[in-house]
């Protein structure tokens, strides 16, 4: 039954997106992760502590979260399918559609196109800092695009790539544990002294969780791109990343476009490689044909999840 779930996940997500009313009455399931995660760093993540000791208290707190949630989607899975018989796919899908973010992504990076062809620099900063962790005040209208564009190519494998994978292999619980494993990553897998220890699973588990997908996403952006293949091939292992360097190449290839390079966050200038080809300018029409390539790879995700329910 994971490709009828898969299917109507995705239909539900690109349609709607996550409710903002939704939102404020209840939040967000990775929202309940992150303060559970929080918690406990804030609880065991203790400079007295010793390193070995930080990190093993890291990897009980991702083994604990990923047993609760991974659990609880197995028992919430088998209760529906269970009671429901023949429709309880239906609130299966229901209940992976929050992991999913097709829509959301689309939404964030529009916006930061439209604020640019608005000549609103201010407004794009604004915009552009919700969806990346880098520094955005000092960055110029061709920063903001690039920064945009290659939040765009990294989170189709996180947001969409990567669950949808999960979600065919594994169901509801696949799918949430890989949300848990996700979300744990971007609050403590970091390399800084503070996080080095207790985020070290995280960063570990993530990586493993997004091989496959990340090469998959690369694939695909490509194929939606009509090219790239030669940027993805060469130049995907320049990321600091095992795997957003997959992606995030594929893009730049297919826009003709230079993405990453020096980068700074929390004040501190990174000498990032470049990715990519061409020139380094960027502004709203970059977005938009980034966005078109995004479109036709979510398009070719639809085909892949189609295709599986054809086979079985």
């Amino acid at each position: 039954m994971a490709e009828p779930i898969a299917l109507t996940a995705l239909a539900l997500d690109a349609a709607f997106g996550w409710p903002r009313a939704l939102y404020r009455r209840i939040g967000h399931p990775v929202g309940l992760f992150a303060r559970i995660i929080d918690g406990c760093e804030a609880r065991w993540n203790r400079p007295g502590y010793s390193f070995a000791l930080r990190r093993a208290l890291g990897i009980l707190t991702l083994l604990a979260l990923l047993v609760l949630v991974a659990g609880s989607g197995w028992a919430l899975q088998h209760l529906l399918l269970a009671s429901l018989g023949g429709w309880g796919w239906i609130g299966v899908a229901i209940l992976a559609w929050p992991a999913l973010a097709q829509r959301s992504l689309f939404d964030h990076v529009r916006t930061v196109g439209e604020r640019i062809d608005a000549s609103d620099l201010s407004g794009g900063r604004t915009a552009v800092g919700m969806i990346v962790g880098r520094d955005t005040a000092e960055l110029d209208e061709s920063g903001v695009a690039r920064a945009a564009i290659e939040s765009l190519a990294e989170s189709f494998c996180d947001g969409v790539a990567a669950p949808l994978f999960w979600l065919l292999l594994l169901g509801l619980p696949g799918v949430w544990a890989y949300k848990t494993v996700n979300t744990a990553d971007s609050l403590i897998g970091h390399r800084e002294e503070r996080w080095r220890a207790f985020g070290w699973a995280a960063a570990c588990f993530d990586d493993l969780a997004n091989w496959i997908p990340a090469r998959l996403a690369g694939l695909l952006l490509c194929l939606a791109g009509g090219g790239g293949w030669r940027v993805l091939w060469r130049d995907a292992r320049k990321h600091a990343s095992p795997n957003a360097g997959w992606p995030e190449a594929a893009m730049a290839g297919a826009l003709g476009l230079r993405l990453a390079g020096p980068v700074a966050y929390d004040g501190v200038m990174h000498d990032k490689s470049w990715i990519g080809d061409g020139a380094s300018e960027a502004g709203g029409d970059e977005i938009d044909h980034a966005l078109a390539v995004y479109l036709r790879a979510c398009l070719l995700l639809w085909l892949i999840a189609g295709g599986a329910l054809w086979l079985r």
